[in-house]
């Protein structure tokens, strides 16, 4: 019963403005007519435009990496190395350079991991992707995701 704000994105690292430890803030608004009793025992009223609430959303360590300036250095030139170099892989782009591209197997492997955001920036960090473009999530098997096997009887 209540709609929270988009977040302001900052056009160079596509992620919220105040994106802090991978965690931004958003405001909520309840809806019309929702009441809240405070801490202090009053009752509050709301009317639908005053925010009652802020809402955490996650967002991610961009350092100025482009995905697209990475995927199309890879496709253009990556029997170069260029997209090892610009990811900051000085030594596999030079090895990719002298090689040239591993005789293009390199190359194809290298594409296709970068395409699918499984080699990413050296120094640790998330791609620069558009806020409402076509993100990777990886996904991971904890305690809280594992599917027990069925029992046959």
């Amino acid at each position: 019963m209540y709609l929270c704000k988009d977040p302001k994105i900052d056009e160079a690292t596509q992620e919220p403005d105040n994106c802090r430890d991978k965690i931004a803030w958003v405001e909520c608004l309840p809806a019309p007519n929702i009441s809240c009793r405070l801490s202090n025992g009053t009752e509050f009223r709301f009317s639908g435009e005053e925010v009652g609430f802020n809402k955490t959303i996650p967002c991610r360590n961009v350092s100025g990496y482009s995905y697209k300036v990475a995927v199309a250095l890879s496709l253009f030139l990556g029997w170069l190395g260029a997209d090892r170099f610009y990811l900051g892989y000085p030594a596999l782009g030079l090895l990719k350079f002298c090689t040239v591209g591993f005789c293009g197997i390199g190359t194809l492997i290298d594409f296709i991991l970068i395409a699918m955001q499984i080699v990413g920036p050296a120094d640790g960090s998330n791609y620069i992707v558009d806020y409402y473009g076509a993100r990777l999530t990886r996904l991971s098997i904890t305690n809280q995701t594992y599917r027990k096997p069925h029992l046959s009887l």
